[in-house]
């Protein structure tokens, strides 16, 4: 009776640790504007995928980067979410992130990076939603201007603009 009792125990713990560990997300109730599929545990579709509007986005919450990008002149004001956050809120469990934009480009992503440096997904360009011909909806953006050695062709090409895709690879 007692290895009994011990291995129900086992077994109600194993499946609390699961639930901790996978979660649903919120349902988006705007236009999806980011798709997140892959090796992540915390979804909001049928299909496995995890899906945000905008608003999702700013409960991730938000934070501000002011800097110039070798793409516009002078310095502007970005806001949106860490990457990390992102990464943390899809449960998701890799080293790359495969980011693509609305024209299919697209650019492999060390999750290192999010960590290393304060990296967000830009939603805002001087307290403006980021429209597609701004580089918007969703900007992958560097603080290019708080660390010169992010200022390369290698940092460059990961900074995808109009993203609508990330996979979890």
């Amino acid at each position: 009776m007692k290895r009994i009792l011990m291995l129900g125990l086992i077994f109600l713990g194993m499946a609390s640790f699961s639930n901790l560990q996978a979660k649903e997300l919120p349902n988006p109730t705007g236009r999806v504007i980011l798709t997140v599929t892959g090796a992540i545990s915390n979804t909001n579709t049928a299909g496995g995928a995890a899906v945000f509007d905008r608003q999702m986005l700013v409960n991730l919450g938000m934070t501000s980067l002011k800097t110039g990008t070798p793409w516009s002149e002078g310095v502007d004001l970005y806001e949106g979410p860490l990457l990390r956050s992102l990464i943390n809120a899809v449960g998701a469990n890799t080293d790359t992130l495969s980011i693509t934009a609305l024209n299919d480009y697209g650019a492999l992503v060390p999750v290192k990076d999010s960590f290393d440096y304060d990296v967000i997904l830009a939603i805002d360009m001087n307290g403006e939603a980021m429209r597609i011909r701004d580089k918007g909806p969703i900007f992958v953006l560097y603080p290019f201007d708080t660390d010169p050695n992010l200022s390369n062709e290698v940092i460059y090409n990961r900074s995808v603009w109009q993203i609508k895709a990330i996979s979890v690879e």
